[in-house]
């Protein structure tokens, strides 16, 4: 019995990779491709949808709004209010003191510079959620001439400033820029 090798598994022969090994590798590749497949799906969902990035903006031509009209328009499943100021109505927001506002901007704060005729203002009343009257043709636009929110009184001015009524501040101005004379792009 001499001539037997003792076999000692602890022994390691140096002729590769034992099997033990080539299992452990096996598994820790096999959970990590499967963590792969289940984080891309539940990242990739996160992102925005087609329907949400398409709503991230929209561009609208101006070119059809005669001077002292004013149209409603759809941004984000909301309406906005684009108005085309009449010289009177700029000469009255510009007269209006603006320390005597309870949310105090000029006309200048409201417009783009060069632009000040055009006014683009969210639709939607800053006390509830309203939407305003005087966008539209033959609509209330309030003592003021600009909009008048039906639900609880509150009463805008042309540059669409809070000047009567409870709504804490002036109708939002959404973010937008000119890409032409007579393309705007809001959002």
């Amino acid at each position: 019995m001499a001539d037997e090798a003792i076999i000692d598994p602890a022994h390691d022969t140096g002729e590769g990779v034992r099997r033990r090994d080539f299992i452990n590798i096996a598994a820790v590749s096999f959970a990590g491709v499967g963590g792969i497949a289940v984080l891309v799906p539940l990242i990739s969902q996160m992102s925005p949808s087609a329907d949400v990035l398409a709503e991230s903006s929209t561009e609208i031509d101006i070119s059809q709004i005669a001077t002292g009209q004013a149209i409603k328009a759809i941004f984000r499943k909301q309406p906005v209010f684009i108005r085309n100021l009449t010289p009177a109505e700029i000469g009255e927001a510009q007269k209006v003191d603006v320390a005597s506002l309870r949310d105090p901007q000029s006309l200048d704060d409201r417009t783009k510079p060069g632009k000040t005729n055009w006014l683009i203002t969210m639709g939607v009343c800053t006390h509830l959620g309203c939407v305003p009257l005087g966008a539209g043709e033959g609509e209330v636009k309030g003592e003021f001439g600009g909009y008048f929110c039906p639900c609880h009184g509150s009463s805008y001015d042309t540059a669409a400033r809070i000047r009567k009524g409870p709504a804490p501040k002036n109708l939002e101005v959404p973010p937008y820029e000119f890409t032409s004379d007579t393309v705007v792009k809001i959002g």
